[in-house]
């Protein structure tokens, strides 16, 4: 596994039955059992061919594979643990709408948000999740955020405070939001909306955060 799949099997609680949605080549699925931190391992693919591949990976291996669309081949109360990986944030939210009852059974959700990462915190917040902690991974030259959320957990500082790629991943940030404030600069229509208004004041945060550091 790279970096980013081992920072998603570290936040699994020891003992956990695991669904690992779109578990594509099975990688995370097989670590899970192979070292003693799941109980249970169910792998999902939405489409065949991908489905083939993955049952062909995790011949040998104690994990069960289902064929079909998200969470909704899974019952309530069958795990504890949700991983969602390498997918849109858009995609993350509407996998977890469309099975509410298997989302609210399980006690922890682990999200790897491709984009759109504010709106995966939001809907964690409206639906009565608390981060429990947030890291960072480097892959191929790209850090991706990690998300754990948990039901009554105590607040505590998140991994990602202190991981030696923090600086890096706020710089690359800062330097994107730069971008955007420089092209929308160049329209009065644009300078006038709330998402430039936005972006200057992301661009102060982490202005401040990068100094901190």
């Amino acid at each position: 596994m790279d970096s980013r799949m081992q920072t998603v099997l570290n936040f699994v609680i020891t003992g956990s039955r695991v669904a690992d949605i779109g578990a594509d080549h099975g990688y995370l699925s097989i670590e899970l059992i192979r070292s003693g931190r799941a109980s249970k391992v169910i792998a999902t693919e939405k489409n065949i061919h991908p489905f083939e591949a993955l049952v062909k990976n995790i011949s040998g291996f104690d994990i069960e594979a289902r064929l079909g669309d998200g969470l909704k081949i899974l019952t309530a109360g069958e795990v504890d643990t949700i991983c969602i990986a390498g997918m849109g944030g858009a995609l993350i939210i509407k996998i977890l709408d469309d099975a509410p009852d298997v989302v609210q059974s399980a006690r922890q959700l682990i999200l790897q948000p491709m984009n759109a990462v504010t709106k995966v915190r939001a809907w964690l917040a409206e639906n009565n999740w608390t981060i429990a902690d947030e890291d960072l991974a480097e892959s191929a030259g790209i850090i991706y955020e990690i998300i754990c959320a948990e039901k009554n957990c105590a607040p505590k500082i998140f991994k990602r405070e202190s991981s030696p790629l923090l600086k890096k991943f706020l710089t690359q940030r800062l330097e994107k939001i730069q971008y955007v404030l420089a092209e929308m600069n160049k329209s009065p229509a644009a300078r006038n909306t709330e998402k430039f208004s936005a972006a200057q004041n992301e661009l102060k945060t982490l202005q401040k955060k990068i100094a901190a550091l």
